[in-house]
């Protein structure tokens, strides 16, 4: 299946189980309120499948499957028999209504715990939250190669993704965060990263790069990937070839040949590369030669490359729960993407964190294909990650919204009468209007994500 085939598939498959849910909620509390509903339609436009059942709910599969609706009995919208009147929307009590509405943001809440849960004991594979290596603010905080991450602000990292994106917002607050690391020997340190001194500008979707820390698992082995002709590893060295050690120097990653190289050029004369090849140690000795570089500067060089094609390096760590201990963690989790969206939104709004970081149907549709490609537990992460965005956005007080019917419901609680109908329906257009510009916005930056 292409990339652009099966991303279309798993975001239509996200979305119709969050979107089958959600509408779910609003179904099932509606039916114990005592209102008629008309119709559950999963989509819209035209029907794909329809069957009437004996409530005389008629459910439908539509054409388009990105949303979904509940329609119940209510006198706005049309003539009733007034035998119906009792069941219809409108006539319920103020509670009623807030029940019914603030239904289907719950039941995205409810599916998301559920959805974490089953993640946490299937088991999510990651890699552990081991500091490859600290430059600039990680370095000056005192992190080393090796040091692994156990905390960040208090907030447990078993991971390296849950270390990422607790530091990731550390960078947007701009902040310094304390992290509690196990260093090699096992003994335990607290290191305070200064966030508050990030170039101003940075890239938010890089920013513990940006900080100068670089995981473990994103530095490539010290693998001889390409050899090029006319330089002293040619005829020496072979693709596949491990480099051990470059004059006496130990290597355990790639990006550690390139000063070694430079030493023993400016040192002058040859040096021994040590090498594992077919479960052999070879010493071979090479002499480096400089080149000019386009920016005119120089460099010493032996003339070999990574293998940057190669597979990502393997997990190496496990998110896993039994079933029991799964349910308070899962419940746990939920609350931090809680916390953690309504944090982004929040800082969109006071200009602390860029609006480029609100995503459209084309970046949900690639983030569901890259998930499902990953297996099982990180498609489950991912649509309880989207779940739970489903469920804040939906309870945002702007009309067309739940939240901004149940805004309504909370000004007919506390000046005892309905909203007038004209001013309900100058909130519908303002609704609309905001609706409207952000998915133009959504849309804009997936297009230039994929631009760039």
């Amino acid at each position: 299946m292409s990339t652009f085939l099966g991303s279309l598939w798993w975001m239509l498959v996200a979305l119709g189980v969050l979107v089958t849910f959600h509408e779910f909620g609003h179904f099932w509390v509606a039916r114990r309120c005592g209102v008629k509903v008309q119709r559950f339609s999963v989509g819209f436009g035209r029907a794909l499948w329809s069957r009437r059942g004996k409530d005389g709910t008629e459910y439908v599969i539509a054409a388009l499957p990105l949303g979904g609706y509940v329609k119940m009995l209510d006198e706005r919208e049309g003539d009733v028999a007034p035998a119906d009147a009792p069941y219809a929307f409108n006539r319920q009590s103020v509670w009623k209504r807030i029940a019914i509405v603030a239904a289907g943001p719950l039941a995205n809440i409810v599916l998301a715990i559920v959805l974490l849960w089953a993640m946490l004991v299937i088991g999510r594979p990651d890699y552990a939250p081991v500091v490859g290596k600290a430059q600039g603010l990680a370095a000056q905080a005192g992190l080393q190669a090796g040091d692994t991450i156990r905390a960040v602000d208090g907030r447990a990292t078993p991971t390296w993704s849950e270390a990422a994106v607790a530091l990731s917002v550390a960078a947007l607050d701009r902040a310094p965060v304390a992290l509690r690391v196990q260093r090699l020997d096992g003994s335990e340190q607290t290191r305070t990263i200064p966030f508050q001194r990030m170039p101003a500008g940075f890239d938010e979707t890089r920013a513990v790069e940006a900080a100068g820390l670089t995981p473990r698992h994103f530095l490539l082995p010290a693998m001889v990937g390409t050899v090029s002709e006319g330089l002293p590893a040619w005829g020496v060295l072979a693709e596949g070839d491990r480099i051990i050690a470059i004059d006496a120097a130990p290597v355990a990653s790639f990006d550690q040949i390139a000063p070694l190289v430079q030493a023993l050029g400016e040192r002058g004369g040859s040096g021994m590369v040590e090498v594992e090849r077919d479960g052999e140690r070879l010493a071979l000795e090479l002499t480096p030669v400089q080149r000019r570089n386009p920016d005119a500067s120089r460099s010493w060089l032996l003339g070999v490359g990574n293998n940057r094609a190669s597979e990502a390096p393997a997990h190496d760590a496990v998110l896993r729960y039994n079933p029991l201990a799964a349910v308070p963690a899962a419940a746990g989790q939920a609350w931090q993407l809680g916390r953690d969206s309504l944090g982004m939104l929040w800082r969109m709004l006071n200009g602390s964190a860029s609006v480029q970081n609100v995503s459209g149907p084309i970046t949900i549709a690639r983030y569901a294909n890259a998930s499902a490609q990953l297996g099982v537990a990180w498609f489950l992460n991912f649509l309880a990650l989207l779940s739970v965005s489903l469920a804040i956005i939906n309870l945002l007080p702007v009309p067309v919204l739940d939240g901004g019917h149940l805004l309504y419901y909370l000004i007919e609680l506390a000046t005892g009468r309905p909203l007038g109908e004209r001013a309900m329906a100058v909130g519908q257009y303002l609704g609309l209007a905001f609706i409207a510009g952000l998915m133009g916005l959504a849309f804009y930056n997936d297009i230039l994500h994929l631009v760039s």
